[in-house]
């Protein structure tokens, strides 16, 4: 009778190369994008190539209340993907630079984010 070789059934993992606070940063930011409201207001912003959009703008886009729309703008704000800047009366919003591809790092498969 001949015995077979034994096969691992897994890979050995290497272990998570997500440090506690990288893990709390992500979390606060996927909390901030899951909402499809906060997702339309980071397409507009997008959209707008890098230039500031008016608060007055996105109620009309999403169909929701100016106090939601604020709402949903804050919470972005304090996510760190947002800066809100006033002009009189107005308030502003862009994507903070840097933070998408932060999110970006975040993510990326440990050799990926070794070499960045």
């Amino acid at each position: 009778m001949t015995s077979l070789p034994l096969v691992q059934c897994c890979t050995p993992l290497a272990g998570s190369t997500l440090s506690d606070e990288e893990a709390l940063e992500l979390e606060r930011l996927f909390k901030a994008l899951a909402d499809r409201h906060r997702l339309r207001i980071l397409n507009t912003l997008l959209a707008a190539g890098g230039e500031a959009v008016c608060v007055c703008e996105f109620q009309p886009t999403l169909g929701i209340s100016q106090p939601t729309v604020s709402h949903h703008l804050k919470q972005l704000v304090e996510a760190g993907l947002l800066e809100r800047e006033k002009r009189g009366t107005f308030a502003y919003y862009s994507l903070r630079p840097g933070a998408l591809e932060r999110l970006g790092v975040l993510l990326a498969a440990p050799d990926e984010a070794l070499s960045r």
